[in-house]
């Protein structure tokens, strides 16, 4: 895989709690020149001045972010927002305690929320945090997304104590999802190899801060 190829599959990310806006306009200007899918950022660093990231480039923005234990309107509302902001793809933090406890119904509720909050033409990727889940729960927590209106399932949100993506993970979730819906493996992507894995196991699309490194690789 060249590496434009490669770069198709980023979302080139910054998500630290200091970034400021020329943070942001360098992460930008990384990833027009480095032609990536996306660039994924926290929703209070919206609107981004006109002009300063490529048409061709999407605009992910997380909400609930990182913990997740934030109610439903809480989490659409931000997404909303973001959206209005210009965002053009949403990625949620799921309630991990709705999964731990078995809440099936109440966690594809607060999936549904934030899918009617962004409207239907902008992506919804469910962040499940992986590695605090079952294989069980992997599977039953990525059915639930799909049913109530995921575009993507991902890892990891990269803030979690369990860590971030790996190879198990994501075969076990393009497994459950099959082939029309996205897995983004995210969380600890930080080589050529690891990012070539993640892709080989089913992975979609891959969020990294560490995107030059990868390119060069």
């Amino acid at each position: 895989m060249t590496s434009l190829e490669l770069a198709k599959y980023i979302d080139h990310t910054l998500l630290t709690p200091e970034a400021t806006s020329r943070d942001i306009a360098k992460l930008c200007r990384e990833a027009n020149e480095m032609k990536v899918a996306a660039v994924c950022i926290s929703p209070s660093l919206l609107p981004l001045p006109n002009g300063l990231l490529s048409d061709d480039i999407a605009l992910a923005c997380v909400t609930g972010f990182p913990s997740g234990a934030h109610s439903a309107t809480t989490k659409a509302g931000e997404a909303a927002t973001a959206v209005e902001n210009g965002a053009t793809e949403i990625d949620m933090v799921m309630n991990l305690g709705f999964v731990h406890d078995s809440m099936w119904l109440e966690l594809g509720d607060e999936i549904s929320v934030v899918r009617k909050g962004i409207g239907s033409s902008v992506k919804l990727k469910v962040i499940i945090e992986s590695g605090a889940l079952s294989d069980e729960q992997i599977v039953m927590t990525c059915r639930v997304a799909v049913a109530n209106g995921a575009d993507f399932v991902k890892t990891s949100t990269g803030f979690h104590k369990s860590g971030g993506a790996t190879v198990r993970a994501v075969q076990l979730m393009r497994e459950t999802v099959g082939e029309s819906i996205g897995v983004k493996a995210s969380g600890g992507i930080r080589t050529r190899e690891s990012a070539l894995e993640m892709i080989k196991a089913g992975a979609s699309r891959l969020g990294t801060s560490a995107t030059r490194t990868i390119l060069a690789g």
